[in-house]
């Protein structure tokens, strides 16, 4: 795997893009050394310390604006069993968050955060933001460093700055919209300096909000690539992209993205960016929690047709992990043939897609990825985990015949996924949706294992307007759009890489 070196030397896309609309210094490289990240090996610089600032010329001419786009994720097998050091397979799905990046005027002296999805809406002045605490020599990061926790220095000298946001906010929605903010502002500083263009950062989300649908891993991966962007940082993404490259470029957004990960959550898994930014699906097994899971992509995992249904019913992850701890505490011979049962299922499900005579187009592997979904159902079912709503969902949908259905996540609660059977009659799914919205279900028809982070550069689609060169996407555009079929269809990537929306472009090694 080789490193790109000066910016001059990366190939012509969204990284060429930058060169020629934003007048920034080069970035040189120094010496290559591997390290290990979440999982993830990265090419680290060893001797020279690379210019990694947002600088700019003053002659240059602004930023135009341009979107980043990352998917939320779907545990598909192995949830409960994985936390019992067994194996899981999460997967990316086509519901997605997208970040807008406006720059403004160079009189201008602030940075913005809006998120109205959450009605989040907060602006810092850049200058009275505490970038020596950042730049110190014992405190700055660059952007191959390896950072495994966050430095509580740096989160201090961020408290004054996090404690403004919403303030007059209920509790509840201010802690939200203050995690949002930590990760944007710790990220911001991390990898932005003292100079860095005024710009606001518009973030709509087609993915539910603690749903346990990875939400927050996808507005981190947008974060993460978005800064990279404006430092001029990754290679591509491009058609021609040899594979190792855009595996590194991953790797960076999927390293910085886990750095917001920890500012929401403190101790995640990194799992849910890792499949946030490189898509597809992972297999993920974490048998010490002193140590990073073991993470192993999944790029053969077929696109498939997934009905996605919400419980609205709240749940805590804590508390079904401890219902299950009490049952193997209670029952531990056979609560452990359960998990191991699980851990069964997700075995085959790996087996069969890492075969050399795997073909996703088959029925038969359909068939047999869908009667493990099934499996693994009644396995949680068994644990107790489960909910009479997620156990109504399963019955409509085997009522109808359409597919097979399981409940993803923690349980208790949450959402179930229904892997489709093909060729089924659209008649009869409608019929399902229309018993679906009559108990209050709230559902999305999905994809599974596609793309994961992309980028549009700059802010241009061609959506059927009479704009010369395309649509523009500007603020009023992008916070117009009322809901998500709205937003989809102004922005939405597309879906399947034949029906990928043009201008998108997309990581894929």
């Amino acid at each position: 795997m080789t490193m790109v070196g000066t910016f001059s030397e990366r190939p012509s896309s969204v990284s060429a893009n930058i060169d020629n609309m934003v007048g920034a210094e080069g970035i040189t490289n120094g010496t290559h050394q591997q390290v290990h990240v979440n999982g993830l090996k990265e090419m680290n610089t060893a001797t020279t310390r690379p210019k990694t600032h947002l600088d700019r010329r003053n002659s240059s001419p602004m930023m135009p604006a341009f979107m980043v786009s990352a998917p939320g994720k779907v545990i598909v097998y192995g949830e409960h069993a994985v936390v019992y050091g067994k194996a899981a397979i999460a997967a990316a799905i086509s519901l997605r968050s997208y970040l807008l990046v406006t720059s403004l005027s160079k009189s201008r002296r602030t940075v913005t955060l809006r998120f109205p999805d959450i009605s989040l809406d907060h602006t810092w002045n850049i200058d009275s933001l505490p970038w020596d605490t950042f730049a110190h020599p014992s405190k700055k990061k660059y952007y191959y460093d390896l950072v495994s926790s966050l430095d509580p220095d740096l989160v201090a000298a961020m408290k004054p700055h996090i404690s403004t946001v919403s303030l007059d906010a209920p509790e509840e929605t201010r802690k939200i919209h203050q995690a949002a903010a930590s990760a944007f502002l710790y990220l911001f500083l991390s990898l932005g300096s003292h100079n860095c263009p005024a710009c606001i950062y518009t973030l709509r989300s087609t993915i539910p909000i603690g749903a346990g649908l990875g939400s927050s891993a996808s507005i981190s991966v947008c974060l993460s690539a978005a800064l990279l962007l404006q430092i001029r940082i990754l290679a591509g993404p491009h058609p021609d992209q040899p594979s190792n490259e855009a595996e590194l470029q991953l790797e960076r957004i999927n390293r910085w993205a886990f750095v917001g990960e920890m500012c929401i959550h403190g101790n995640p898994s990194g799992v849910d960016n890792t499949v946030s930014s490189g898509g597809k699906a992972v297999v993920f097994k974490r048998k010490d929690y002193n140590k990073p899971p073991a993470v192993t992509p999944l790029r053969n995992f077929p696109e498939l047709p997934l009905l996605l249904v919400n419980t609205r019913q709240s749940r805590s992850t804590a508390v079904e992990v401890a219902r299950v701890g009490a049952l193997k505490q209670a029952h531990p011979i056979v609560t452990e043939m359960m998990l191991s049962s699980i851990d069964k299922v997700t075995e085959s499900a790996h087996e069969l897609i890492r075969s050399p005579t795997f073909d996703k187009m088959d029925p038969a592997t359909l068939r047999h990825l869908g009667e493990l979904i099934r499996i693994n159902h009644g396995l949680l079912v068994s644990l107790g985990v489960s909910h009479p709503r997620l156990d109504r969902i399963r019955e409509l949908v085997d009522h109808a015949g359409i597919g097979w259905t399981k409940l993803t996540g923690a349980g208790g609660g949450g959402c179930a996924i229904t892997m489709l059977k093909p060729e089924i009659k659209s008649s009869t799914l409608r019929e399902l949706e229309r018993k679906l919205d009559a108990e209050n279900f709230e559902r999305y028809e999905t994809t599974l294992g596609g793309d994961g982070v992309g980028v549009l550069m700059p802010a241009v689609l061609k959506n059927g307007s009479d704009e010369e060169g395309g649509e523009e996407i500007d603020q009023e555009k992008f916070l117009k759009a009322k809901d998500n079929t709205a937003l989809e269809q102004l922005v939405g990537v597309g879906v399947g890489v034949t029906k990928k929306r043009e201008g998108w472009k997309f990581w894929r090694p």
